[in-house]
């Protein structure tokens, strides 16, 4: 027993001698059998880029006070004692018929308003229209 005990002492011995005298060669450090791989990883979105508007327009964003074909009224989302109303262009008249078709918007409707800053007319709307009364 004394014999099997002193040779797995002396072969642990002698393995570790051996690790410490031959260690085994760094990846790094041999180029030809490691092969150099440049991670891809996802990109880290910060900060979404938004599309700038074009100069001379604007958005107003706030609660419809009345609508109809010709021109809409806002009361703004962020001053409740500021109101405007915007004058529709031609196209933005014709969709605002359309949805006048469909029920049209009520008061207290979300929207916001794209509009020329010079004119005040508005050339875009957007927004969902309440359920008819």
């Amino acid at each position: 027993m004394k014999r099997a005990l002193a040779f797995t002492e002396l072969s642990a011995l002698g393995l570790l001698a051996l690790c410490v005298v031959m260690p085994p060669p760094a990846a790094a450090q041999d180029p030809i059998l490691t092969p150099v791989i440049a991670g891809t990883a996802a990109p880290i979105i910060v900060q979404a880029i938004t599309p700038k508007p074009k100069p001379g327009t604007e958005k107003f964003e706030g609660y419809v006070v009345n609508a109809n074909s010709v021109q809409v009224t806002v009361r703004s989302r962020n001053d409740e004692r500021a109101i405007q109303t915007f004058a529709l262009n031609e196209s933005a008249s014709a969709r605002m018929q359309k949805v006048i078709d469909r029920g049209g918007y009520q008061y207290g409707d979300k929207v916001t308003v794209y509009y020329d800053t010079k004119t005040l007319k508005a050339f875009k709307f957007k927004g969902k229209p309440s359920r008819p009364l």
